[in-house]
């Protein structure tokens, strides 16, 4: 068995995360630690509650998508927030935040190229390897509407790509380092916790705490054309200029016309298509 197919330890991982995580449990197998996570907040669960899958069944995506990750392949984790004293207006930016904390620690753990595709997927790989390539996906989910609490989920490939991820990879393939789940886990929990207090302590205004500028810094979309998948069935593509105050994509069409985009899949295309 190699290092990245170790069971997590919960114990181990509460002693060496960074941050006032009140509480950090692994499980053996779920369906989806979002979908448990977002119960557990309707029954009162405390702020920054962590909860880690090393087997998800029935986990789910952007636009209804669902995917599986496989015991020790990958990272499972969710997270409850209740980012007392931020207006909901600026929790859109909760998934841009965890995709930084994310481009974070694969930039710290690994020796690979990476960086966000809009609104949160992380990409890792080189042109000469055949990527960039998704490695991460996110998805936020408001979880309490009557105590503003939001759940956000991260599935991060380690050893290997789930076998329903066509075209993804995995942080193993792409680096030339060893890398380690667990250490991974941390580095991931203790940048998501000083991106989100960051944020937090600064009310959720994307300006002053330079979450803006440093997405748009890490954004691997802005100026290249995109096709730009919506809900619905529906498609629209342009040159994928900015990210506005909202988080939301601004789009150039071909006739000069922009238009902010807050929700889709954005797929990146090569300047004839």
């Amino acid at each position: 068995m190699n290092r990245t197919a170790q069971p997590l330890d919960a114990g181990a991982l509460r002693a060496a995360c960074v941050g006032p995580w009140n509480r950090l449990d692994v499980v053996e197998r779920t369906g989806s630690t979002n979908a448990d996570l977002m119960a557990a907040a309707l029954a009162g669960a405390p702020d920054r509650t962590v909860l880690v899958a090393e087997h998800q069944e029935a986990g789910r995506g952007r636009l209804a998508r669902s995917w599986v990750s496989p015991p020790g392949s990958g990272l499972t984790v969710s997270v409850l927030f209740r980012p007392v004293g931020v207006s909901p207006s600026r929790f859109s930016w909760l998934p841009l935040l965890a995709g930084l904390a994310a481009l974070d620690t694969v930039r710290t753990v690994t020796d690979a190229p990476a960086g966000l595709k809009w609104p949160n997927d992380l990409l890792v790989g080189s042109a000469d390897r055949g990527g960039p390539r998704k490695v991460a996906g996110i998805l936020a989910e408001v979880a309490d509407p009557a105590r503003p609490a939001v759940v956000v989920g991260i599935g991060l490939n380690v050893d290997s790509a789930p076998s329903d991820q066509p075209g993804a990879t995995s942080l193993a393939a792409e680096s030339d380092r060893e890398i380690d789940r667990a250490a991974v886990l941390v580095e991931l929990l203790t940048r998501l916790w000083a991106r989100e207090e960051q944020w937090r302590t600064g009310r959720g205004d994307p300006e002053s705490t330079r979450l803006r500028a440093d997405y748009r810094a890490g954004c691997l979309s802005l100026g290249s054309p995109v096709r730009v998948e919506l809900p619905g069935g529906t498609s629209v593509s342009g040159i994928a200029e900015d990210v506005d105050g909202d988080g939301r994509l601004l789009l150039l069409d071909a006739a000069g016309h922009r238009r902010a985009v807050a929700a889709g899949d954005v797929v990146h295309l090569r300047p004839a298509e």
